[in-house]
């Protein structure tokens, strides 16, 4: 094996695949030559006399590594971490703008006492070069600024620090004009704008110097971007006091008490000192995380700088740009559903969940709610009828990586689309309920979820619950366990058996029809009146029951909505009034031996998500643990960066944990609310809810 010599100078970094002669996942090393089989021969730094000292490697695939250019190697060399290399690596905005930082441009670092501000002010060589192979790491050495827009006038040591500190790059357009340092100077005469999308999703480009043409472009940029709407969804930037632009997302939009003018209330994404958790005047307009709610006039906010190529239509994007995709190693080993604990800081954000594309939000949203963090499916999908499956295969890749690394690009999910047997699934918008159906039945190969027993005594199999019902039979707002309840015995179905997995379909069809404005959902689904040949007690008197009445259900005297079942003495005295005169009470097929006074266990079901529609756009809320505050909203096309042509989508998970403030009142105080005033995303539930996920509780399971 005879390998050709490769003439460029080519450094890369391990993304993926196990390690191998040397090479690991964050490794930095350079290309010597590459043999026939299409392997490279490459050289690994990192040795711990000296770092930038290269050492026999060993053979690396493309398809695992990520190529660089020598002033990104030299940056990540000098971060002694692999996995934080990685993930600066997945950000590819923040780091093409750090690999384009000159002197006096202004950047925010992570410091012992937080989020700093500071000037750049030396490109630092750290290391010796012995040979000519040999690499300088570099860092940057940085002046703190204080909150009064002043250098620090204790002129400490300037700090150093790795490309893996700085988490922002402040464009020069961001600053007011005119602003200047008490010594007079506002960065030097070489200042250029340097913004974290100059380079999206392009990080093997050459940084280039800047021009006035260029800092006049990105003025002209901004300036048309004042023009451009703003709505509760917008991603937008502040310009602090300091100087320091901030980004977040508009989650509200009004006028505060003793306020004029339009506010806006937004999330930032991370945490400023001051800022609060969504409140404001002692009033709560929206919640998030403490530190990252901030209020502002909306004068003060401009759309996103960072998208600055998809809001003016002019973008810097091309077709060959691709998402930022975080590098991710598979393993033959399942993935365990999400922590608790570890769901916050694992799924919620930006690029979080499964990213969406092409009308797949159907799909993304059904496998995000089914797969992110319960546990009961997790024994059907380790049954299929054969495991090697591709498509078997590609859907355990696709749920090992959202709960190992919170993220699944598009082009995974797209392969799975492509195997699910009909093109139509490729491209076009589906019906959950038809991928549920698919999935279960020709992907994991499992029987139904459900098996119905009818008053003909013919038994069926069914993987989703449709409900069935007269608006009249119901209130103007219905819970879930009175749609359920009413649903079985108007047609006279029972389960045979206590489901693992119970997916309710709301009576209303796509986004065209529906038969409620806003239904409740019940976090807890009782069915033990549901189950067919199961004890039941007395509606009464509590004893063993053995008629029911569907006549009974509405009346209003009785707690309507309902299940009315009873004992033989308790019927013939309910129906005795005048008005229950006319009923026909059913008899229960009673299990033989049950004694009459013994208590009846009850067999409930719990919520752990929610499939929502608005506009033929499917959404999900997923409860991922056992805290009434436990909840995530989940979007797969939450925002997009370029055109449709060249562009991606941008899924985000936001935590709603007022959606458990808003469930955790009782039933009769939630009868009487006004869905109009709740909280945005509580609203979005109440009036968009397709389908409720349930599953049986885990001291069942």
């Amino acid at each position: 094996m005879e390998p050709r010599t490769v003439l460029n100078e080519k450094f890369f970094i391990v993304t993926r695949g196990k390690s191998r002669k040397g090479f690991c996942r964050g490794c930095i090393g350079r290309i010597e030559s590459e043999t026939k089989r299409g392997e490279f021969v490459g050289l690994l730094y990192g040795g711990n006399s000296n770092p930038g000292t290269p050492k026999n490697g060993g053979l690396v695939r493309i398809e695992d590594m990520y190529p660089l250019t020598r002033h990104q190697a030299q940056l990540l060399l000098f971060i002694p971490s692999a996995s934080r290399r990685l993930e600066l690596l997945c950000n590819p905005q923040l780091f093409s703008a750090i690999c384009e930082l000159s002197q006096d441009d202004l950047v925010v670092v992570k410091h012992k006492n937080g989020h700093l501000p500071g000037l750049v002010k030396n490109l630092m060589q750290i290391g010796r070069k012995d040979n000519k192979d040999d690499l300088y790491m570099l860092a940057f050495e940085v002046e703190f600024v204080d909150t009064d827009h002043n250098l620090s006038s204790k002129k400490p040591p300037l700090s150093l620090f790795s490309a893996a500190d700085i988490i922002q790059v402040v464009p020069s357009y961001s600053v007011p004009l005119g602003l200047q340092w008490k010594d007079g100077r506002y960065g030097g005469l070489n200042r250029k704008a340097v913004t974290r999308n100059s380079c999206i999703a392009n990080i093997g480009s050459h940084a280039q110097p800047a021009t006035e043409n260029h800092t006049e472009q990105s003025l002209i940029q901004n300036q048309s971007l004042s023009s451009v709407p703003l709505e509760v969804g917008s991603m937008v930037e502040v310009v602090s006091n300091s100087g320091i632009t901030v980004y977040g997302v508009i989650r509200w939009l009004g006028v505060p008490g003793g306020k004029t003018g339009e506010w806006a209330g937004i999330e930032l994404d991370y945490d400023v000192k001051g800022c609060s958790d969504g409140m404001y005047g002692g009033q709560r307009f929206f919640t998030c995380k403490e530190k990252r709610a901030l209020f502002v006039p909306i004068t003060k906010c401009s759309p996103d700088g960072r998208f600055l190529s998809a809001s003016t239509g002019k973008g810097i994007l091309k077709s060959t740009d691709t998402t930022p995709v975080p590098p991710y190693e598979d393993t033959d080993e399942d993935v365990p559903p999400i922590p608790e604990s570890e769901a916050p800081s694992l799924l919620v954000g930006k690029m979080k969940g499964i990213q969406g594309h092409i009308n797949s939000c159907y799909l993304d949203a059904t496998l995000f709610s089914l797969f992110s963090s319960s546990v009961t499916l997790d024994g059907i999908c380790k049954k299929p009828a054969d495991t090697d499956q591709p498509i078997t295969c590609t859907l355990r890749a696709i749920v090992n990586r959202l709960r190992r690394q919170g993220f699944v690009p598009a082009e995974s999910v797209m392969n799975f689309r492509t195997h699910l047997g009909c093109d139509t699934f490729r491209t076009e918008e589906k019906d959950p309920e038809e991928f549920i159906t698919v999935l279960f039945q020709k992907v994991l190969c499992t029987e139904p979820l459900l098996k119905l027993r009818s008053k003909q005594e013919t038994s069926q199999g069914a993987y989703t619950f449709q409900i069935f019902l007269e608006k009249e039979q119901m209130g103007q707002i219905p819970t879930v366990q009175q749609l359920m309840d009413t649903s079985c015995l108007t047609g006279d179905l029972k389960f045979e058996t206590m489901p693992s997995c119970l997916i309710v379909q709301m009576p209303r069809f796509g986004n065209k029809y529906k038969m409620f404005s806003h239904i409740i959902p019940s976090l807890k689904l009782d069915i033990t009146d549901l189950l067919y040949n199961s004890p039941r007690e007395c509606f009464v008197c509590g004893r063993l029951a053995e008629y029911e009445c569907l006549q009974c259900l509405p009346d209003c005297k009785l707690q309507p909505g309902r299940i009315k079942q009873y004992c033989t003495t308790c019927n013939a005295q309910m129906h005795n009034h005048p008005s229950r005169q006319g009923h026909s009470p059913s008899a229960l097929a009673v299990p033989v031996g049950v004694p009459t006074d013994t208590p009846v266990p009850r067999h409930t079901m719990e919520l752990f998500a929610v499939l929502c529609i608005q506009t033929s756009h499917y959404v999900s809320f997923v409860k991922y643990g056992s805290d009434a505050h436990s909840w995530i909203f989940f979007d797969s096309m939450a925002d997009r960066c370029g055109d449709d042509q060249s562009g991606y989508n941008i899924p985000e998970v936001r935590a709603c944990p007022e959606l458990g403030d808003f469930l955790s009142q009782p039933e009769e105080k939630l009868s009487r609310a006004n869905p109009s005033q709740a909280p945005e995303l509580v609203r979005r539930l109440l009036c968009d809810s397709y389908m409720f996920l349930y599953q049986s509780s885990p001291m069942q399971l």
